[in-house]
């Protein structure tokens, strides 16, 4: 029982530590300027962390290296419990890598849905075109190949099960692994 209210807590603060610092990659990633608000909230929460790691590693090629690999040193942290568990080091490591691939999917499929929320609602929101430049690298391929019908982007709907689709294989993949604590 306490060890699931400490991986309760614990997952839910490297959640929100790691999308933001993922947040922070993918922002600098497809060179979008965030809102004064999102901006301060970002650089906030993660400069303790991505800052030292600048030091050591470099943004090469236009992307920021040091907030990737700080969500990864978060998601691997967090991940730490499974060795009370039981788990190997190895198995710790493939796990942070699995939830790490997980918080990427499951943070594109939240962008589309605050979009499509945003378009349904306020399409004219302060932060609409922010969240829909964040997007726009996921949906303008597809967006090549489904055109709209009867003036309805069925883009997202198609971005949505394409991500849900890579999500259950990445779970397969992990979970086929041997000597894994699925």
């Amino acid at each position: 029982m306490l060890m699931n209210i400490l991986s309760l807590i614990v997952d839910t603060v490297a959640g929100v530590l790691g999308g933001v610092l993922l947040l922070r990659f993918w922002m600098q990633a497809i060179r979008v300027r965030p809102p004064m608000q999102v901006a301060q909230f970002t650089f906030q929460l993660s400069d303790w962390l991505v800052r030292p790691l600048r030091r050591i590693v470099p943004g090469v090629g236009g992307y920021d290296w040091a907030s990737l690999i700080g969500a990864f040193l978060i998601v691997l942290a967090a991940s730490c419990l499974y060795l009370v568990r039981g788990a190997s080091a190895e198995a710790v490591l493939l796990i942070a890598c699995q939830r790490l691939l997980g918080w990427m999917l499951w943070g594109c499929m939240a962008l589309l849905i605050v979009e499509v929320i945003f378009s349904w609602i306020n399409p004219h929101a302060p932060l609409a075109p922010f969240v829909r430049a964040l997007n726009e690298p996921l949906l303008r391929p597809l967006r090549r190949i489904v055109p709209p019908l009867g003036g309805i982007d069925f883009s997202v709907l198609v971005a949505l099960i394409l991500l849900q689709i890579a999500q259950m294989l990445l779970g397969m993949l992990f979970s086929s692994m041997p000597g894994m604590l699925w």
